[in-house]
């Protein structure tokens, strides 16, 4: 039995060693309740202040900014709900816009709250390599919108948009902007400052921290409505105990994944590179999204008359982990609405294979994944 290769680092990412590390002593000795007043609480106090500094820090925003949350997909939905009705709350309007590749935490978040709670829903179409137009967006403006949401870096192609130019169009014309950057932390820049956003969300388990934690930006004075209600908690914006141990474990890896950032997206891109070079060799195979505007470690395609699901299988049993997509969709035998956004019919769009690389994965591990992958495609069209 040969070595499994697992390339779905954009599903989930082990949790680095010094990560782990700095999470253990909230486990067991510094266990306290943060919001108690005695020395156990106060200790865990601390250590979930000094992680919000380090995640500010890597943000380039005030700690008083963040909000700590459960993870990618709460921080969506909070910053959608509490954004839209705010702004409806003060007679700002009742429009909103977004994407029709964005991951399902906004997509059908917004969706939502067009069919249950009022408000009117543009969603924009992407072009052929699933990047958003700047005149589409503009074209959608409307007096009476309040919030844009356009996902900084897709989960399933990897296309990066143009977040800094949607947010200084929409901040010409009074609106909020949210850009869903769970995918796009692990290897893009985060300054908020820099990309123009007035909420951005992301999710410790994309760059190897813990599953179940993220932090949601909100830029200071920006209208919110707390989704969560009971406790005080951060500052009267999110109920619930804090997870200490998640909290820690996330700033430390989210600080080392912003020191290492340039050289891992260097190795990243020659070894998916490779992949895309290869693969699309095989008859029949495309590449989806942006030839070069996208993650460094991601590598999506589409094969012609062929069951993604299938293909996943056999990979599968060939010891090599990959996805048809959003971790979210393997094993649905519909095609993901993504792939369908950028033009492709069923007979391609069934037949999607998402590649992505980590920091373990090897040379040999793609050259070995790029035999087993020709072949099993050859032989399922034999």
């Amino acid at each position: 039995m040969t070595d499994p290769i697992y390339l779905d680092y954009a599903a989930t990412t082990p949790v680095d060693s010094s990560a782990l590390e700095a999470m253990l002593p909230h486990f067991r000795d510094n266990f306290g309740n943060p919001s108690s007043i005695h020395r156990w609480g106060r200790n865990a106090e601390k250590a979930i202040e000094q992680a919000r500094r380090d995640i500010a820090a890597v943000l380039n925003c005030r700690p008083a900014e963040l909000v700590l949350t459960s993870g990618g997909t709460e921080s969506d939905n909070y910053a959608l709900r509490g954004a839209a009705l705010a702004m409806r709350e003060a007679g700002r309007g009742n429009h909103l816009i977004t994407t029709a590749i964005e991951h399902h935490a906004v997509l059908h978040t917004a969706r939502q709250l067009a069919e249950h709670y009022g408000f009117a829903l543009t969603v924009l179409p992407v072009d052929d390599c699933g990047r958003v137009r700047l005149a589409d967006v503009e074209a959608a403006i409307r007096p009476d919108t309040v919030l844009i949401s356009v996902m900084y870096a897709n989960n399933e192609m990897g296309a990066i948009q143009p977040i800094a130019k949607i947010a200084a169009l929409a901040r010409a014309h009074g609106v909020l902007t949210h850009t869903d950057a769970v995918q796009a932390a692990s290897q893009l820049a985060l300054d908020v400052q820099e990309l123009g956003v007035d909420m951005l969300a992301i999710g410790a388990h994309k760059f190897y921290g813990p599953k179940g934690v993220g932090a949601l930006y909100i830029r200071r004075d920006t209208p919110i409505v707390p989704s969560q209600t009971g406790g005080g908690h951060e500052r009267g914006r999110r109920a619930g105990t804090s997870n200490v141990p998640y909290i820690v474990g996330m700033a430390a890896a989210l600080g080392l994944t912003a020191q290492r950032r340039e050289a891992d997206n260097a190795r990243y891109r020659r070894l998916t590179g490779r992949l895309i070079e290869a693969v699309t060799q095989i008859p029949d195979a495309r590449l989806t999204g942006h030839p070069t505007g996208r993650l460094p470690n991601s590598a999506s395609f589409v094969f012609r008359n062929i069951d993604g699901n299938e293909l996943l299988m056999r990979l599968d049993l060939e010891g090599i982990a990959a996805s048809s997509g959003s971790a979210c969709k393997t094993g649905d035998p519909e095609p993901s609405d993504v792939i369908l956004a950028l033009g492709f019919d069923r007979s391609w769009a069934l037949g999607s294979l998402r590649l992505t690389v980590g920091r373990g994965t090897t040379e040999g591990e793609i050259e070995r994944t790029i035999g087993v992958v020709t072949r099993v495609v050859g032989e399922m069209r034999g």
